[in-house]
């Protein structure tokens, strides 16, 4: 049976939702797909629930094609696994906890690691039943702060989760490249440009990681790749680290009055004005090692202090911070902080020891000091001096001062070198579609999750996890695929094969129409039909353009003389075509 409009759940807009910030969000809403409950959380309609099953069905046919056995968990699931993993509170604020009436603990799950562990652990004891791979397509939740730009960022989305389960480590390499495989085969079906990189496993743990995102300059990941083929994600990305150099010739750090110069610009300025180099060369901002202060809440509450030492000309990358920092919450330092502090004085902060430059020593500061990779031994630097209207001129890592650690904060630059020597690296933006990870043995341990080997010795499994986001995915294809008119769906995933109009007021262009779509079904075509009585051929045309199915048939008019008119929605073209000629056309 035809899908008629005239009883159809539908209603379509003429104006743009007031919170829509881009145009996927724009014209579901508009066209009918998505309807709005909350911030990031949607109603599903039936022209939005017919797209999803479409991208759906490509993921299950390629889910299976690899191997994988689908099965569906239910969102609502016990806290103590997450507790076992540690994830309940690596977590923190990001998952929806609640209580039942007895005052259990449950959660929302925002992924399904430790029950895809445990429902293995209660069926599977043998390396004879591996390896195995599962997945399920379910919805997940996540308490975002800041849920945006309709489906492409919510709360409640739609993921395929598979993961798989080997006994050695070389099962988990060819369990991982069979759904790295399948995850191409499925994006490249979905028409959607990818690039594969390299990713921080973040809370998920584990050790290989690559995300494949779409470039896009909507994007939220910035992204990394070079001529010679590497690619990252920034936040895995890595700095080159120069040599160590010898400071044995190097002459004593000094401190100098640099009145008002609290910036690196006006410390640069005033540097070149008061104090220039004896080598006549400028000072630079790269001379200077700026001084960080941000402060990290812990997940039980506690909230400590990190000074970062970079160089002068980078600044701090939020979210490099967040991995680098994590499971920890990072933040700028605020005014209580520094007033708490007394060794804080803005602008002029540094690692200079309270008794002149001691190494080994905490800084005056008397908090913990780590810096940019770039801070090598050997390296001379202009720094704070601890002390209003001063700076250290010459401060030698490894001699004047020893960081507690290194750390990957800094922003990443286009012409940075890549860490593999394939050459400079450029920067682009994009929007994570797919996952892989190889989580190894972390919740199988955490779990108990073990079988029998071949030697009949029990050892824990290793595990491989690897995620798609089917609502994120429908968002992207919608943002790529529209006009000033409305979307335009790719054949693959579009909710009708064909959406034949009856554009006329006359009762023989109805049976004219009525006949047609009969054939069109006979023929195998799923069919939208505007059979609307008393809706104006421009209101219907309208819809048309605006639901977006890529091919659509007026039947009006000329269709006494047996010729209605064949849009291509993706062309703009506009044929007239023989009654008897439109299934082969479509076809």
């Amino acid at each position: 049976m035809p899908t008629r409009l005239s009883n159809y759940f539908l209603r379509t807009l003429r104006e743009d939702p007031a919170d829509a910030e881009v145009t996927s969000h724009r014209l579901l809403v508009r066209a009918g797909y998505i309807r709005r409950q909350a911030a990031g959380i949607f109603a599903w309609l039936p022209l939005g629930l017919r797209v999803k099953a479409k991208i759906e069905t490509i993921i299950r046919e390629e889910m299976t094609a690899a191997g994988a056995h689908e099965v569906h968990f239910p969102p609502l699931l016990p806290k103590e696994p997450y507790e076992a993993t540690g994830r309940y509170d690596e977590y923190g604020p990001l998952m929806f906890r609640l209580s039942d009436r007895k005052d259990a603990g449950y959660v929302l799950a925002p992924t399904h690691e430790e029950a895809f562990t445990l429902l293995v652990k209660d069926l599977y004891s043998s390396y004879k039943d591996l390896p195995l791979t599962i997945f399920q397509i379910q919805d997940k939740y996540r308490d975002e702060a800041r849920p945006r730009a309709g489906l492409l960022r919510g709360r409640e989305f739609t993921m395929k989760d598979a993961y798989s389960f080997d006994h050695t480590d070389a099962g988990l390499d060819a369990s991982y490249m069979a759904q790295r495989d399948a995850y191409e085969r499925i994006f490249t079906r979905l028409g959607l440009e990818y690039a594969i990189v390299q990713a921080d496993a973040g809370a998920m743990g584990g050790s290989r990681s690559e995300e494949f995102l779409h470039p896009t300059p909507i994007g939220e990941d910035t992204f990394v790749r070079s001529a010679g083929g590497y690619a990252a994600n920034v936040e895995a990305f890595t700095t080159v680290v120069p040599e160590s150099r010898s400071y044995e010739k190097l002459t004593p750090a000094e401190v100098l009055d640099t009145p008002e110069s609290p910036t690196i610009a006006s410390l640069v300025a005033l540097a070149n004005e008061k104090h220039p180099r004896p080598d006549g060369r400028a000072w630079t901002a790269a001379d200077t090692l700026k001084n960080v202060v941000l402060a990290l809440r812990n997940l039980d509450g506690s909230r400590d202090l990190v000074v970062v030492g970079l160089p002068g000309d980078r600044e701090v990358d939020m979210k490099r911070a967040e991995v680098a920092f994590a499971p920890a919450e990072v933040e700028p330092a605020n005014e209580a902080d520094f007033a708490a502090h007394s060794g804080l004085v803005k602008g002029y902060i540094g690692p200079w020891g309270a008794d002149g430059a001691v190494l080994g020593e905490k800084s005056a500061t008397g908090i913990r000091y780590v810096v940019d990779p770039r801070v090598v031994d050997g390296t001379g630097w202009i720094t704070g001096a601890n002390v209003d209207g001063k700076h250290v001129f010459g401060l030698v890592a490894g001699r004047d001062f020893a960081p507690d650690a290194t750390i990957e904060i800094a922003e990443v630059r286009a012409g940075d070198p890549a860490p593999d020597g394939s050459g400079p690296v450029e920067l682009a933006r994009g929007m994570e579609i797919g996952h892989v990870f190889q989580l190894g043995r972390k919740y199988a341990e955490a779990l108990g999750l073990k079988v029998l080997d071949e030697n009949g010795k029990l050892v824990t499994v290793t595990m491989g996890s690897y995620g798609i986001g089917v609502t994120r995915i429908l968002a992207i294809i919608a943002e790529l695929n529209n006009d000033e008119k409305g979307l335009i769906w790719p054949e693959t995933v579009a909710p009708f094969d064909v959406h034949v109009v009856a554009a006329g007021r006359d009762a023989a262009i109805f049976e004219v129409a009525e006949t047609l779509v009969a054939e069109l079904e006979t023929s195998g075509f799923e069919v939208l039909f505007d059979d609307r009585p008393k809706v104006s051929p421009g209101v219907k045309f309208g819809d048309a353009e605006l639901i977006g199915v890529p091919r659509v048939v007026v039947v009006g008019r000329d269709a006494a003389d047996g010729v209605v008119e064949l849009w291509n929605r993706r062309t703009g073209e506009r044929t007239p075509v023989p009654l008897a000629e439109v299934p082969a056309r479509l076809r």
